[in-house]
């Protein structure tokens, strides 16, 4: 996987690479991550990814974060481990 960018977020940590034909999208929030994988084919560049992280998708980024994290803490007390 080869590293292509870091995209400033005051918020995630967010790396793009590419690989085997896609552009991978990591998105970092504390100890959760969440992956996108794009074709190549469907982009004009790698310029076009940061467009595409806009407010109303990061918004839903930061949703999915807070459902992991909620996700992990009941399965943790269900199962006596946190």
């Amino acid at each position: 996987m080869r590293f292509v960018q870091d995209i400033p977020h005051p918020q995630f940590r967010i790396g793009l690479y590419a690989w085997n034909g896609k552009y991978i999208v990591k998105i970092e929030a504390g100890p959760y991550e969440q992956t996108y994988k794009i074709s190549e084919m469907d982009l004009t560049s790698a310029g076009d990814v940061p467009a595409m992280l806009d407010d109303a998708f990061l918004a839903r980024v930061a949703q999915r974060f807070a459902d992991m994290d909620t996700d992990w803490t009941a399965t943790g007390e269900r199962n006596d481990v946190l």
